[in-house]
């Protein structure tokens, strides 16, 4: 029986499971979770599978194959979390970087705009002054982690974009992500957009799979390592350190490969609830939806084939706030994450309770009650400013509670900033210690969540009346607004999917309400829903009798992710366009260089086997066994004055199969 090692590292929790496919119908032989641990990630990794060994009493021999998934880069897009890179941005102008939101996802990245770039049909629409750039790269190659390129019609001719990269290897050690390696559409900014995403996102991923390699070596596991990219296929560890951004979605996409084979259903809406976020996507004949037009995370719109899912950042370990807005009590959860702080309490008990009866003793409640600054392991970036080092500083190398650092308005803002570039966390109360303070969890310390209730339950509405009467009560409120919320925004997406659009928020209210006036107000999902998490079944229940329908949480709910990340096939696709740019003239734009062809049928042909050759070379890179390979050929040909006029062809290339497993003994 060969067994399977699936981990989901998550921003809360690492899941880890042994699967058996052989092993019908209970396939999951052992689950486990431990912390995730952001400063080290292999402590959490190693937890979890020392965890799972333990729980099954396996031989780690036995293992054949382990596969990761991971929330870590769709959390870094929805905290806005970046790390500093370089895009190379050739052929195109100022005005190109204000598109598809790249001047804002940039910030005070360096751009550097240089001649170069192609037409349409592949020739060369600037030359590249190679030497021009070499100084250019010298000047801020030091003050990145990461160089993105994307040149103009890049995915039609690819040639300026890998002479590039060729001198950034040849001047510096650093990453290189090219726009035609990712995608071959023509949408320039939001290629680049995509591409500058990837170049952030190599340090996270090369440092989940490095930390797992490291823990599979010291448990004596010798197996291929797989990741879960945003569609539910799965690729190698090496191809993925080239493409992190193919793995955003990563974990919400393993959920659903999971819930597909944990629940038996077909059809179904399923809600995978995390620390970070929510994750909602439509389960059809037993397959995910996929996204026609890209992966959106965190307001960024890429290019990458993936799951068609809504992101929300809305979890577990949501910031709880007050609604300044509302003229009754109400509370603000999300977008960002916080440790929460009964889970803080464990490492820093002495500094959380002094604090806390520090702050209870207060006649007044303050924003900083019962949060608390940590800072992390990172070095301090380049370029940040005199008062974001001046509150690094205040803050020193402990953590330290908020209302003792005494921040100004700007030290308070700079902090947020420094949050987003991973150099500080923020502990603080959640929905996780609202079910602490209810009795529906009890693994952290309680008497830290309902100390802090109590003081979060003194904060003033805009009439200026508590929140609530007691920790309680206000725990309660979280409880039932992170009910409210999950139920609006499924909702939501499934208006969304079926193109109504959404509700005004009074008719959404009345709707979730289920409470008659003079008019009444019904609407609901059509289909089941699925909850997935640690924590969905302590909300979905409730969430699902709000929309009317019935609501399943199956078993392993908690661990889908990983069973998920297990379960799935590796999948690649590639695509190539044949144009026309003169009569009797059919140009092939191959991956690295265009090819022309006499006759429509001699281009098609030689396309397709030079694709399948590619196709084969990339499935055994990405990890595939057997490989399946299937074509699709469409072709753009209206007809004018009663004959055909040739405008493109697309011959698209799909190969398919499990993962090579390691021989068990």
């Amino acid at each position: 029986m060969a067994l399977l090692l699936g981990i989901d590292t998550g921003g809360t929790y690492t899941d880890a499971v042994l699967y058996s496919e052989d092993r019908k119908p209970e396939p999951v032989v052992a689950k486990a979770k431990a912390l995730t641990t952001r400063d080290d990630l292999a402590i959490g990794i190693d937890g979890a599978i020392g965890a799972v060994l333990t729980e099954s009493g396996v031989d780690p021999a036995s293992i054949a194959l382990c596969s990761i998934s991971t929330t870590l880069a769709t959390n870094a897009l929805v905290e806005g979390v970046r790390r500093r890179i370089c895009l190379i941005f050739a052929g195109f102008d100022e005005a190109d970087l204000h598109r598809s939101g790249l001047a804002t996802t940039l910030g005070t990245d360096p751009v550097i705009l240089i001649a170069g770039g192609f037409r349409a049909t592949g020739e060369e629409r600037a030359p590249l002054d190679l030497d021009a750039l070499s100084s250019r790269i010298d000047a801020v190659k030091d003050g990145v982690e990461a160089f993105a390129v994307v040149t103009i019609f890049g995915g039609r001719n690819p040639a300026h974009e890998i002479a590039i990269r060729d001198l950034i290897r040849a001047r510096c050690a650093l990453p290189v992500t090219c726009g035609h390696d990712l995608s071959g559409e023509l949408d320039g900014p939001r290629n680049a957009l995509t591409c500058v995403l990837n170049a952030r996102l190599i340090g996270t991923i090369s440092a989940l799979i490095a930390s797992t390699e490291g823990a599979l070596v010291a448990r004596g596991i010798d197996v291929p390592l797989m990741i879960v990219r945003g569609d539910g296929s799965l690729v190698s560890a090496e191809f993925a350190r080239e493409r992190p951004i193919e793995t955003i979605l990563s974990g919400p996409a393993a959920s659903l490969v999971g819930a597909a084979h944990l629940s038996g259903e077909q059809d179904a809406m399923i809600s995978d609830i995390g620390g970070t976020t929510t994750d909602i996507a439509i389960l059809r004949d037993g397959r995910p939806m996929l996204s026609e037009t890209g992966a959106t995370v965190g307001g960024h719109r890429t290019m990458i084939a993936a799951v068609a899912m809504t992101t929300h950042g809305l979890g577990g370990d949501s910031d709880v706030g007050v609604d300044d807005r509302a003229f009754h009590a109400a509370l603000t959860l999300g977008p960002r994450k916080l440790v929460p702080v009964s889970l803080f309490a464990l490492d820093e008990p002495d500094l959380v309770r002094r604090t806390l009866a520090a702050q209870g003793r207060s006649p007044r409640a303050a924003e900083t009650d019962a949060r608390f600054a940590i800072p992390t392991r990172l070095p301090r970036a380049d370029g940040l400013r005199r008062i974001d080092h001046a509150v690094l500083d205040r803050i020193g190398t402990a953590p330290a509670a908020l209302d003792a650092l005494a921040l100004t308005r700007l030290e308070a803002s700079a902090l947020t900033g420094l949050v987003s570039l991973g150099l500080v966390r923020i502990a603080g109360f959640t929905p996780s210690d609202a079910a602490h303070v209810l009795g529906l969890h009890d693994a952290w310390d309680s008497g830290t969540a309902r100390d802090a209730a109590d003081l979060l339950a003194r904060r003033k509405d805009r009439k200026g009346n508590r929140l609530a009467s007691d920790g309680e009560a206000l725990s309660r409120m979280v409880v039932d607004t992170l009910i409210h919320r999950s139920a609006q925004v499924l909702l939501d997406t499934a208006l969304d999917h079926d193109g109504i659009g959404a509700l005004p928020a009074p008719l959404l209210d009345a709707a979730l309400a289920r409470k008659d006036g003079a008019a009444r107000v019904d609407i609901g999902l059509a289909l089941p829903l699925i909850g997935l998490g640690a924590s969905a079944s302590t909300y979905y229940p409730a969430i699902g009798e709000a929309l009317g329908t019935t609501c399943l949480v199956p078993d392993h709910a908690d661990v889908a992710n990983a069973v998920g990340a297990v379960a799935g096939r590796v999948t690649l696709e590639r695509a190539v366009r044949i144009t026309s740019p003169t009569e009797g003239c059919f140009r092939a734009h191959l991956p690295d260089i265009s090819q022309d062809f006499a006759d429509l049928e001699t281009a098609k042909d030689r396309t397709r086997a030079i694709l399948d050759a590619l196709l084969r070379e990339d499935a055994t890179v990405a990890g595939a066994g057997d490989v399946e390979i299937v074509f699709d050929y469409s072709e753009s040909a209206p007809v004018v004055e009663g004959r055909p006029l040739f405008i493109e062809a697309v011959l698209t290339g799909r190969a398919s199969g499990r993962p090579s497993l390691r021989r068990t003994h």
